[in-house]
């Protein structure tokens, strides 16, 4: 084997390893998206002026 193989190699397992990372984020952006989708309507309802009477937070 020489030089040229072993770079050849490399370069696709580089892009092998790109492609699984591209995939295992593509998977965990769902759930991040999910649960800061949670967390912005809780802190919308908190806001709201019927839980902050309930709270008494509202003069």
């Amino acid at each position: 084997m020489n030089i040229h193989d072993h770079d050849a190699a490399r370069y696709v397992a580089d892009g092998l390893s790109l492609g699984a990372l591209i995939g295992a984020i593509a998977n965990l952006l769902p759930s991040i998206a999910s649960l800061l989708t949670v967390i912005w309507m809780l802190i919308r309802i908190w806001e709201t002026e019927s839980v902050q009477r309930w709270t008494r937070r509202k003069d």
